[in-house]
């Protein structure tokens, strides 16, 4: 089983919970694709050979893995992760949705899901057995 995860990286909070997540999976012995972990340096940053370089290492990832693991921030979502998201379900891997606020989410990302979980019970999860825990919050 390999796991990719999915999430923004775009400041501190979003680094450190992705970083935790990695530290959890390298303790449980799972392996990981992680997108923060992978740059281009052949290309020039922010054009289009790099975005399409970054894009297909990305994509690439999430086909080599057998499950997604997705650190969600409620309704406000990161567009690209709502499309690794969609992705992952029209391909038939299975999502974990892991609510790191709670506050509220959008039906098209936690119906699209296995399973939605917080942040906190990432640590006991099953990765393996992945039962479901549909979501019960404030739905938009």
């Amino acid at each position: 089983m390999k796991i990719y995860i999915a999430g923004p990286f775009f400041n501190e909070e979003e680094i450190r919970n992705v970083e935790y997540v990695e530290k959890l999976l390298t303790k449980k012995g799972i392996p990981f694709f992680s997108p923060m972990r992978y740059t281009v340096e052949d290309e020039e940053p922010d054009t289009m050979a790099w975005a399409r370089k970054i894009f297909e290492i990305d994509r690439a990832g999430m086909d080599e893995c057998d499950r997604v693991l997705i650190l969600y921030y409620g309704n406000y979502s990161d567009t690209g992760t709502a499309w690794e998201c969609g992705y992952a379900y029209a391909v038939g891997k299975p999502v974990i949705l892991v609510h790191v606020e709670g506050k509220d989410s959008n039906l098209m990302m936690h119906c699209g899901c296995h399973s939605n979980i917080t942040l906190a019970e990432l640590a006991d999860y099953d990765l393996e057995a992945m039962p479901v825990y549909d979501y019960s919050g404030k739905m938009l």
